[in-house]
């Protein structure tokens, strides 16, 4: 999908929002291999649908992920990002029990911070390739 196809418009207005969300892991433990972020991969992208937003682009390596979405102006990114954080812990906690030594009291794989940047300044497939260069681990 090309950058146009993005476009959002409705009534009074034309619309490309994009972010660019960075989750780190609490104390940055190494959870994640190529397997649970294919499966993270996924949880994000059902969430971001919940959200009517688009996955553009997701990879991470063993102790955070990025994730490139485009959201309409109805969306407040805080909620969609509280969701993203709440939701992905529980679904990976279920389906990958074995990993739950890293997460603290049980259900904090995130920390509690995160990192959103609008997109605009760099071209979004300069981004995308960036987040496409990510390490996944093996």
């Amino acid at each position: 999908m090309g950058e146009l196809d993005s476009i959002r418009t409705g009534r009074q207005s034309v619309l490309l929002l994009h972010a660019h969300l960075v989750f780190v892991t609490k104390y940055r433990h190494p959870v994640f291999s190529d397997v649970h972020l294919r499966r993270m991969e996924e949880v994000v992208q059902n969430v971001c649908e919940d959200f009517e937003c688009e996955l553009v682009e997701f990879n991470g390596e063993s102790n955070h992920v990025h994730l490139l979405v485009n959201f309409p102006p109805k969306v407040a990114l805080s909620k969609l990002v509280d969701s993203l954080k709440s939701v992905s812990p529980r679904r990976m906690r279920r389906e990958f029990p074995e990993r739950v030594e890293h997460y603290w009291r049980a259900h904090r794989l995130w920390v509690g911070s995160y990192f959103a940047g609008s997109v605009g300044g760099a071209p979004i497939s300069v981004l995308r390739q960036y987040i496409e260069a990510q390490d996944r681990p093996v």
